[in-house]
């Protein structure tokens, strides 16, 4: 009966020992990994090209993976196009972000492809090409809700420097609004 005794209480002495080196605390219930938004808008673009401007949707996806730094997608598709020219843009890349209260302003850099498309005549095939694009640009989100984001404005200078004989360089504004996935 003594050895089982002194072998409990041993037991007993190990285990509130070692009750320091646990940790008792449960990880922040708060804390997330990022947060996605995605969203929709109309974009006005100088095509560098021809004597009109272009006009179009944008569809964008933003995950912001830390409190200052996050990856853009993009795509611009051009819907009005009164000289017969569309640029559409497929982007991605970094941003860097700037939080004040329900200010979120923010810088990019997107590369990806660009297709230009011409039409000349009444009814022919478009002629269209693909370039590598880049585009460097910022804006302001305003968060309305939780959920809710406004895209205020958001400004980018493209560059196709492929495009023949000295490349293009379109200036575009957008606007939009996007859900935000915590």
């Amino acid at each position: 009966m003594k050895r089982h005794t002194l072998i409990g209480g041993f037991a007993c002495a190990c285990i509130l020992g070692m009750a320091t080196m646990l940790q008792g605390q449960a990880l922040p219930t708060a804390s997330r990994i990022g947060s996605i938004q995605a969203g929709a808008g109309w974009f006005l673009a100088n095509p560098d090209f021809g004597q009109s401007h272009i006009q179009g949707m944008i569809f964008y996806t933003d995950f912001n993976f830390a409190h200052n730094l996050g990856l853009e997608g993009e795509i611009h598709y051009s819907v009005i196009t009164p000289s017969d020219v569309s640029e559409n843009l497929y982007l991605v890349g970094p941003r860097y972000i700037v939080r004040r209260r329900i200010f979120e302003g923010y810088a990019k850099a997107l590369f990806g492809p660009g297709h230009f498309g011409l039409q000349i005549g009444v009814n022919p095939v478009p002629q269209t090409s693909t370039y590598f694009t880049y585009v460097v640009g910022g804006g302001i989100d305003v968060h309305v809700t939780r959920h809710i984001n406004i895209r205020a404005f958001d400004f980018e200078a493209q560059k196709w420097p492929g495009f023949p004989p000295h490349g293009l360089s379109p200036l575009s504004g957008s606007v939009g609004a996007a859900y935000v996935f915590h």
